[in-house]
């Protein structure tokens, strides 16, 4: 059973002052404790083997798996702890001992969609509808940020810098590790935004303000490709964080945006040597299950080596949740956290990497 950890109690965010929040965490804290690790036990996975024998037997699409027909009696008691974690408290968990290799892709697809469903709704991914998404490398060619302003990170294996996801809670599931490196890297941006505070304040309050972010292609019906929204927003009382320096670089690639200031430089510029400098990584062993709450964490990816034999190569499936009880965030952020729906987009959860 998972054990609900004691948390400091949230006061009112407000710009111009540090943020309390349980999610202001430090890797210091984390690595001595490891009580963000929770360890399945045998009463889970036997729980997840009569779900996934439900969902077989009624010849159920994965994508049509929910929290009532996917029930976990005896996990999804430790799931709601966990969710209350994820929305009030750290802001991330790892589930670690799921025995991925017992299970056919399918099994092992419809097990981290039922785990997902019941921290929140699937949603889309990308243009394509994929509620199911594969972090995997699908080219051997060279990737350049410039000349692929379009491509998405995951679909390569260069280092990935820090940002946040278009959606409440982001969920992966290693089934094949990389040869090496492919370090996932997280922060608490509640941390980040109370170091910049006391260190150079001013430069916090550039990050408050307007900030231009690329669409990358994906751009709703009757949009701009591209969104303006705070990286530090304090919205009812509460702290948000988004930021992706490429997305914010990229932007300047459109006539229409305006140019970076040098004081917004010398922002993100913090920000990044930040994020450098209070990251925690985690090395990801197959199996294992890691959630975030995008909005007071932010992740990033070390590059990495793959296996030369494609059975063998870096594959993570991922998953997009929004959820019911999630703290508030501005109206445009919470536009983006309803997935990516484009004029023809239909749902779809593919086994494989498209």
């Amino acid at each position: 059973m998972y054990r609900k950890t004691v948390r400091p109690a949230r006061q009112p965010a407000a710009p111009g002052k540090s943020v309390v929040d349980p999610a202001a965490w430090t890797k210091e804290r984390m690595l001595e404790t490891k009580e963000w690790i929770y360890h399945l036990t045998d009463e889970d996975v036997a729980d997840l083997d009569a779900a996934i024998r439900g969902v077989e037997a009624r010849g159920m699409d994965i994508i049509d798996i929910t929290k009532e027909n996917f029930p976990l009696p005896t996990l999804g008691k430790s799931l709601a702890l966990i969710r209350e974690e994820l929305l009030d408290g750290r802001g991330f968990v790892l589930l670690r001992g799921f025995p991925v290799r017992n299970y056919t892709r399918a099994q092992a697809a419809a097990a981290f969609f039922g785990i997902g469903q019941h921290f929140g709704r699937a949603i889309s991914q990308n243009k394509k509808g994929h509620v199911l998404g594969h972090v995997k490398k699908l080219t051997d060619a060279d990737y350049n940020q410039q000349s692929h302003a379009n491509v998405r990170g995951y679909q390569t294996n260069v280092n990935q810098r820090f940002h946040a996801d278009s959606c409440d809670v982001v969920g992966l599931l290693c089934l094949h590790p990389s040869k090496s490196g492919g370090l996932s890297s997280i922060v608490s941006s509640v941390t980040v935004h109370n170091t910049m505070m006391e260190r150079r304040p001013d430069l916090a309050a550039e990050l408050a303000g307007e900030i231009y972010f690329d669409r990358r292609g994906e751009v709703p019906e009757g949009k701009d490709p591209w969104y303006i929204l705070p990286v530090f927003n304090y919205d009812n009382g509460y702290f948000t964080c988004r930021y992706g320096r490429q997305y914010i670089d990229s932007t300047q690639r459109f006539e229409q945006v305006p140019r970076t200031t040098p004081a917004q430089k010398e922002a993100l510029d913090m920000m990044d040597a930040l994020l450098a400098e209070l990251k925690m990584d985690m090395e990801f062993r197959q199996g294992d299950m890691q959630f975030l709450y995008n909005h007071v964490t932010l992740h990033a990816r070390t590059a990495y080596e793959d296996w030369p034999e494609p059975e063998r190569r870096r594959h993570l499936l991922r998953l997009w949740l929004t959820t019911d009880g999630a703290r508030p965030i501005p109206p445009v952020l919470a536009e983006r956290t309803s997935g990516i729906i484009l004029k023809d987009t239909r749902l779809k959860a593919p086994l494989e990497a498209e």
